[in-house]
Protein backbone atom coordinates (compact mmCIF):
# COMPACT_ATOMS: atom_id res chain seq x y z
CA UNK A 1 0.00 0.00 0.00
CA UNK A 2 1.35 3.18 -0.82
CA UNK A 3 0.94 6.51 1.00
CA UNK A 4 3.13 8.88 -1.23
CA UNK A 5 2.70 12.26 -0.60
CA UNK A 6 4.55 15.89 -0.97
CA UNK A 7 4.77 16.49 2.19
CA UNK A 8 7.07 13.63 3.06
CA UNK A 9 9.55 13.78 5.79
CA UNK A 10 11.46 10.23 4.88
CA UNK A 11 11.18 8.69 1.00
CA UNK A 12 12.57 5.38 0.79
CA UNK A 13 11.95 3.57 -2.61
CA UNK A 14 13.50 0.10 -2.85
CA UNK A 15 16.03 -0.06 0.04
CA UNK A 16 18.25 -3.36 -0.02
CA UNK A 17 21.03 -4.61 2.10
CA UNK A 18 22.70 -7.76 1.20
CA UNK A 19 23.56 -10.76 4.21
CA UNK A 20 25.76 -13.12 2.80
CA UNK A 21 23.53 -15.18 0.03
CA UNK A 22 20.73 -13.54 0.80
CA UNK A 23 19.68 -10.30 2.49
CA UNK A 24 18.68 -8.74 5.40
CA UNK A 25 16.85 -5.52 3.90
CA UNK A 26 14.75 -6.40 0.54
CA UNK A 27 13.27 -3.71 -1.95
CA UNK A 28 11.45 -1.80 1.01
CA UNK A 29 9.91 1.47 -0.03
CA UNK A 30 8.21 3.71 2.65
CA UNK A 31 6.80 7.09 3.11
CA UNK A 32 6.36 9.40 6.46
CA UNK A 33 4.38 12.18 6.54
CA UNK A 34 5.22 15.33 8.16
CA UNK A 35 4.02 15.83 12.16
CA UNK A 36 2.92 12.18 13.05
CA UNK A 37 4.24 9.44 14.95
CA UNK A 38 5.14 6.31 12.42
CA UNK A 39 5.12 3.16 13.72
CA UNK A 40 7.73 0.83 11.93
CA UNK A 41 6.02 -2.65 13.09
CA UNK A 42 8.22 -6.29 12.53
CA UNK A 43 8.83 -9.72 14.47
CA UNK A 44 12.42 -9.48 16.26
CA UNK A 45 14.76 -9.79 13.29
CA UNK A 46 12.93 -8.32 10.39
CA UNK A 47 14.84 -6.20 9.54
CA UNK A 48 13.92 -3.08 11.45
CA UNK A 49 17.41 -1.83 12.92
CA UNK A 50 19.43 -2.41 9.45
CA UNK A 51 16.62 -0.10 7.82
CA UNK A 52 17.02 2.57 10.67
CA UNK A 53 20.72 2.24 10.56
CA UNK A 54 20.34 2.84 6.63
CA UNK A 55 18.52 5.79 6.66
CA UNK A 56 21.21 7.40 9.73
CA UNK A 57 24.18 6.19 7.42
CA UNK A 58 25.04 4.07 10.42
CA UNK A 59 25.34 0.98 7.68
CA UNK A 60 25.76 1.28 3.86
CA UNK A 61 22.67 0.24 1.54
CA UNK A 62 23.30 -1.86 -1.24
CA UNK A 63 20.96 -0.51 -3.15
CA UNK A 64 17.69 1.95 -3.54
CA UNK A 65 17.18 5.81 -2.86
CA UNK A 66 16.77 7.28 0.64
CA UNK A 67 15.31 10.73 0.59
CA UNK A 68 14.95 13.10 3.92
CA UNK A 69 13.41 16.37 3.88
CA UNK A 70 12.81 16.30 0.28
CA UNK A 71 16.64 15.98 -0.39
CA UNK A 72 18.43 12.75 -2.25
CA UNK A 73 20.69 11.12 1.09
CA UNK A 74 24.34 11.21 -0.35
CA UNK A 75 27.83 11.13 1.56
CA UNK A 76 27.75 14.86 1.01
CA UNK A 77 24.41 16.41 2.68
CA UNK A 78 24.21 13.83 5.24
CA UNK A 79 25.66 15.31 7.60
CA UNK A 80 23.33 18.08 6.92
CA UNK A 81 20.83 16.04 7.39
CA UNK A 82 21.41 14.17 10.38
CA UNK A 83 21.97 17.95 12.36
CA UNK A 84 17.89 18.03 11.73
CA UNK A 85 17.50 13.99 12.86
CA UNK A 86 17.53 13.00 16.55
CA UNK A 87 18.10 9.28 16.96
CA UNK A 88 18.07 6.63 19.77
CA UNK A 89 19.41 3.54 18.28
CA UNK A 90 19.41 0.42 20.53
CA UNK A 91 19.81 1.28 24.67
CA UNK A 92 21.05 5.00 25.09
CA UNK A 93 24.79 4.90 26.83
CA UNK A 94 26.05 7.09 29.45
CA UNK A 95 28.55 7.45 32.61
CA UNK A 96 26.93 6.46 34.98
CA UNK A 97 28.84 8.00 37.77
CA UNK A 98 28.16 11.10 36.08
CA UNK A 99 24.67 13.11 36.96
CA UNK A 100 22.08 12.87 33.78
CA UNK A 101 22.92 16.80 33.36
CA UNK A 102 26.45 16.24 33.11
CA UNK A 103 25.78 13.43 30.37
CA UNK A 104 23.73 15.64 28.53
CA UNK A 105 26.23 18.50 28.59
CA UNK A 106 29.11 15.53 26.83
CA UNK A 107 26.52 14.94 23.88
CA UNK A 108 25.52 18.84 23.70
CA UNK A 109 29.40 19.28 23.31
CA UNK A 110 30.06 16.05 21.03
CA UNK A 111 26.91 17.81 18.87
CA UNK A 112 28.15 21.33 18.80
CA UNK A 113 24.64 22.23 20.76
CA UNK A 114 24.97 25.41 22.64
CA UNK A 115 24.75 24.43 26.51
CA UNK A 116 21.16 26.46 27.19
CA UNK A 117 19.08 23.65 24.66
CA UNK A 118 20.05 21.26 27.53
CA UNK A 119 17.09 22.81 30.20
CA UNK A 120 14.55 22.56 27.14
CA UNK A 121 15.70 19.07 26.32
CA UNK A 122 15.12 17.77 29.79
CA UNK A 123 12.10 20.20 30.35
CA UNK A 124 10.33 18.02 27.42
CA UNK A 125 11.03 14.39 28.91
CA UNK A 126 10.24 15.52 31.86
CA UNK A 127 13.41 14.82 33.82
CA UNK A 128 14.85 18.62 34.96
CA UNK A 129 13.98 17.72 38.23
CA UNK A 130 15.99 14.89 38.35
CA UNK A 131 18.77 16.32 36.16
CA UNK A 132 21.08 16.71 39.36
CA UNK A 133 20.91 12.86 40.50
CA UNK A 134 23.59 10.35 38.88
CA UNK A 135 22.41 8.31 36.20
CA UNK A 136 23.53 4.86 37.82
CA UNK A 137 20.24 6.00 40.16
CA UNK A 138 18.41 6.38 37.40
CA UNK A 139 15.14 3.94 36.30
CA UNK A 140 15.10 2.28 32.96
CA UNK A 141 12.79 4.43 32.24
CA UNK A 142 14.30 7.20 33.05
CA UNK A 143 17.28 6.08 31.32
CA UNK A 144 15.38 5.97 28.12
CA UNK A 145 13.84 9.31 28.58
CA UNK A 146 17.74 11.36 28.99
CA UNK A 147 18.09 9.11 25.81
CA UNK A 148 15.21 10.89 24.07
CA UNK A 149 16.37 14.26 25.20
CA UNK A 150 20.05 13.60 24.15
CA UNK A 151 17.84 13.00 20.60
CA UNK A 152 16.30 15.80 21.05
CA UNK A 153 19.21 17.94 21.30
CA UNK A 154 19.49 20.96 18.74
CA UNK A 155 15.93 20.83 17.70
CA UNK A 156 15.54 17.89 15.53
CA UNK A 157 12.52 17.94 13.36
CA UNK A 158 12.60 14.11 13.01
CA UNK A 159 13.03 11.33 15.82
CA UNK A 160 14.24 8.13 15.24
CA UNK A 161 13.35 5.60 17.93
CA UNK A 162 14.58 2.21 17.90
CA UNK A 163 12.35 0.18 20.72
CA UNK A 164 12.52 2.80 22.89
CA UNK A 165 9.96 0.89 25.40
CA UNK A 166 12.44 -2.95 25.72
CA UNK A 167 12.57 -3.41 29.12
CA UNK A 168 10.13 -0.79 31.05
CA UNK A 169 7.59 -2.10 33.04
CA UNK A 170 4.42 -0.75 32.33
CA UNK A 171 4.78 2.69 33.98
CA UNK A 172 7.49 3.47 32.16
CA UNK A 173 6.12 2.38 28.66
CA UNK A 174 3.39 4.78 29.44
CA UNK A 175 5.76 7.33 30.17
CA UNK A 176 7.87 6.85 26.57
CA UNK A 177 4.41 6.88 24.98
CA UNK A 178 2.88 10.39 26.49
CA UNK A 179 5.94 11.66 25.33
CA UNK A 180 5.88 10.35 21.80
CA UNK A 181 2.51 11.37 20.87
CA UNK A 182 3.00 14.64 22.29
CA UNK A 183 5.93 15.25 20.20
CA UNK A 184 4.29 16.09 16.68
CA UNK A 185 1.40 18.10 18.36
CA UNK A 186 3.97 20.42 20.50
CA UNK A 187 7.17 20.20 19.10
CA UNK A 188 6.23 19.71 15.20
CA UNK A 189 8.48 17.25 15.53
CA UNK A 190 8.18 13.47 13.04
CA UNK A 191 8.52 10.48 15.33
CA UNK A 192 9.32 6.80 13.10
CA UNK A 193 9.76 3.86 16.18
CA UNK A 194 10.06 0.53 15.78
CA UNK A 195 8.92 -2.16 17.60
CA UNK A 196 7.72 -5.53 18.36
CA UNK A 197 5.06 -4.58 20.41
CA UNK A 198 1.50 -4.29 18.33
CA UNK A 199 -0.53 -2.98 21.05
CA UNK A 200 2.43 0.15 22.52
CA UNK A 201 2.25 1.35 18.47
CA UNK A 202 -1.56 0.92 18.64
CA UNK A 203 -2.08 4.01 21.41
CA UNK A 204 0.90 5.52 19.44
CA UNK A 205 1.08 5.74 15.52
CA UNK A 206 -0.84 7.40 13.07
CA UNK A 207 0.81 5.69 10.26
CA UNK A 208 2.40 2.30 10.35
CA UNK A 209 4.34 -0.24 8.29
CA UNK A 210 4.99 -3.91 8.68
CA UNK A 211 8.12 -5.28 7.47
CA UNK A 212 8.93 -9.39 8.00
CA UNK A 213 12.07 -10.82 6.78
CA UNK A 214 13.64 -7.67 5.36
CA UNK A 215 10.55 -6.75 3.58
CA UNK A 216 7.85 -4.53 3.69
CA UNK A 217 4.15 -6.06 3.86
CA UNK A 218 1.91 -3.35 4.17
CA UNK A 219 1.86 0.46 4.75
CA UNK A 220 -0.85 3.00 5.77
CA UNK A 221 -2.67 4.98 8.02
CA UNK A 222 -3.92 3.54 10.81
CA UNK A 223 -7.58 5.11 11.16
CA UNK A 224 -7.82 3.54 7.46
CA UNK A 225 -6.98 0.18 8.74
CA UNK A 226 -9.49 0.44 11.49
CA UNK A 227 -11.87 1.99 9.52
CA UNK A 228 -12.50 -1.18 7.65
CA UNK A 229 -13.12 -2.85 10.53
CA UNK A 230 -9.61 -5.02 10.55
CA UNK A 231 -7.25 -4.42 13.32
CA UNK A 232 -3.57 -4.13 13.88
CA UNK A 233 -3.12 -7.77 15.05
CA UNK A 234 -5.30 -9.65 12.60
CA UNK A 235 -3.12 -7.86 10.04
CA UNK A 236 0.22 -8.42 11.61
CA UNK A 237 -0.86 -12.31 11.78
CA UNK A 238 -2.02 -13.11 8.18
CA UNK A 239 1.16 -10.81 7.22
CA UNK A 240 3.88 -12.47 9.16
CA UNK A 241 2.42 -15.56 10.91
CA UNK A 242 3.67 -14.61 14.03
CA UNK A 243 2.64 -13.77 17.44
CA UNK A 244 4.72 -11.10 18.61
CA UNK A 245 4.21 -9.83 22.07
CA UNK A 246 0.71 -9.32 21.66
Amino acid sequence: KGIYMNNAILEIKNLSKKSGTGYRVKNLSMSIPKSCVYGFLGPNGAGKTTTLKMILGLIKKDAGEIKMFGEDVSSKNLLALLHKTGSLIENPGGYPHLSGLENMQIIAKLKGVNESEIEKALKIVRLYEQKDKKLGAYSLGMKQRLGIAMALLGDPKFLILDEPSNGLDPAGIMEIRNLITSLPKERDITVLISSHLLNEIEQMADYVGIIHKGQMLYQGKLSELESTGENLEKIFLELTGERESL
